[in-house]
Order: C-alpha cells, then structure tokens, then sequence
C-alpha cells in the first residue's frame, strides 16, 4: 500500500508542453505513472510522449476519464488558476512543483482545497514518490535513476528539502532500507500537507513500519509533529535530523519556509520537543541511516 499515489492513481500534467512539463511528464511516464493527459491552453491538437494533450482539465476528464491526480509545471503566477480549475473538476491531489508562489495565491489554494475536499503539495516540491509504481513531480530526475535510488520497502521519507528528500532515499536504499514512500513537502512558509498531516498517513498505511524525517529550523511543522506523538496520534518510530543547529535568529536557511523568529522555529526547540515525544534525532545526517536499520532490528 501506498500513501497519496500507486501505479493506478490517474494523473494529468498541466503544462505539458513547456520545457520543464516535458521533461517531468517523460520521467514520469517511463517510472510507470499512469499518466492519461496533458493540460495547456490552446494545445489540444499536441502530444507529448504519447500523452494527449487538452485546452482544459475538464476536457481532459471528458475524453480519458476521471482525473484523481495531477503536476503542475506553469510559471507561479498562473499556478494559482491551475489549481484551482483541477480542483473544480474533480481533481483530489495537486502537486505544485513550481516556486516563488505568490502567498495570497497558496492561502486561496488552501482554502478552495478545504471547499473541495481536495489536497495539494508543495508549492516549491520535488514531488511524492511510490518505489516502483509511480512519481508526481522531479524525484530521480529520470526514470532510470529513481528506480536505483527508491525501493520498496518499510521506512516512509518525509523532507522539508528537495535534494535532501532524494538523498535520504538513496542512502536508505545502500543501507538495504526501502522506502513505502517519499514525500517533499515543499519549500514555502505555507504549504499543502506539511510534515505532521504526512505522518497520520503513514500511520494508517500498513506497509510503513518507521518514518524518516528531514526537519529544519523555522516554522512549527516538526513540534506540531511532536505534539502529534505526544497525543498518540503517531506511534510509529521516527528518526529524524534537524538541519540548521549553527542559524542565529533572523537567518533564511535555505528557502521561504526555514526562517527563525526569536525562539520560535529554533533548532533547540525542535530537537527537545521532538526528542520529549520519543522521537530518535540524531544530530548528524549521516547517523539517520544506522540508528533506521537499529529500529527496525535489522
């Protein structure tokens, strides 16, 4: 089992015919995405890698059939209209990979998500993976290096970094460690499923026996995680490493979302609030690896 997509998820790519749509789309149909349709205005007559291409989602779901899943790859000021028209037309999980979103467009997508009981990662996401079905997004880059580097397995891989998410996966699977499932959660102070909403997912999933996070300072996502251990709502073991320990107050580590405000957001705060809920942190990356196959006594 897997959490948010499997090699049946149905999946259109908006912005097919764009450089990076097309190279996306490409990657994921040669993984085994079930990829059915492309979505660009005033491109309907196109193909892309054998994918039909539409003017809109709606005509895409007329002519292929419903639409559970789809990768945004427009620039950030149409990502907004993007995911809402998927949404109106059924669609339950967006994917938006493209950064630089503006706010009040995230918070409007937030919303319309809630209305239509829909979801949606990122924006600023590499993706979501399921080792040996299906990617949504750039995880692997080509097909042929996502199946070296992801394999199923016990271990779900939560990140708040986009090249960290790949590189938790690859060393977990030179560990002999395979993964039930990957998931970046995107880069920006707002995003669609943030880490502790990606927990309870793997908590339901069966195939998941341990969770492997990559927190970093800024925000509250890995002490809202904590919290989430705290009420019992997580019970699953999770190892996790915190990145930005040497951030004065005030610092932008790396992105949007990795900001420090006074206490709020610390490194400290995060590893003692984590580690108070049972957590294993551990305080270099490369520890995340040995103390995973300790848990699962392998």
């Amino acid at each position: 089992m897997s959490i948010l997509i499997n090699k049946d998820t149905r999946v259109i790519v908006q912005g097919i015919t764009g450089r990076e749509g097309r190279t996306r789309a490409s990657l994921m149909r040669n993984y085994g995405t079930n990829v059915v349709a492309g979505v660009t205005p005033g491109k309907s007559s196109e193909t892309v890698e054998g994918i039909p291409v539409f003017d809109t989602v709606e005509e895409a779901w007329e002519h292929c059939g419903p639409i559970e899943a789809s990768g945004i790859f427009v620039p950030a000021p149409l990502v907004k209209d993007a995911a809402l028209e998927a949404m109106d037309a059924g669609v339950k999980l967006v994917v938006i990979v493209p950064d630089r979103v503006p706010l009040y467009d995230i918070i409007t997508i937030d919303e319309y998500a809630k209305e239509k009981g829909a979801k949606f990662i990122g924006p600023n996401t590499v993706g979501v993976l399921a080792p040996d079905e299906a990617v949504i997004g750039m995880l692997g880059g080509r097909a042929e290096t996502a199946r070296e580097w992801f394999t199923p397995g016990p271990v779900g891989v939560i990140s708040r970094s986009g090249g960290l998410t790949s590189a938790i996966s690859y060393y977990l699977t030179k560990n002999g460690i395979g993964q039930s499932g990957v998931v970046h959660v995107g880069g920006e102070s707002i995003v669609g499923l943030p880490q502790p909403r990606i927990l309870e997912l793997f908590e339901q999933d069966p195939q998941t026996k341990a969770v492997v996070m990559y927190g970093e300072i800024g925000g509250s996502q890995e002490e809202l995680c904590a919290e989430l251990m705290g009420k019992g709502m997580f019970t699953k073991p999770l190892i996790t490493y915190i990145g930005g320990a040497a951030a004065k107050p005030g610092t932008r580590f790396s992105h949007a979302g990795a900001i420090v405000e006074g206490e709020k957001g610390s490194y400290q705060g995060k590893v003692e609030r984590l580690k108070s809920a049972g957590a294993h942190v551990v305080e270099r990356f490369d520890e995340l690896f040995a103390v995973t196959k300790q848990v699962l006594g392998d």
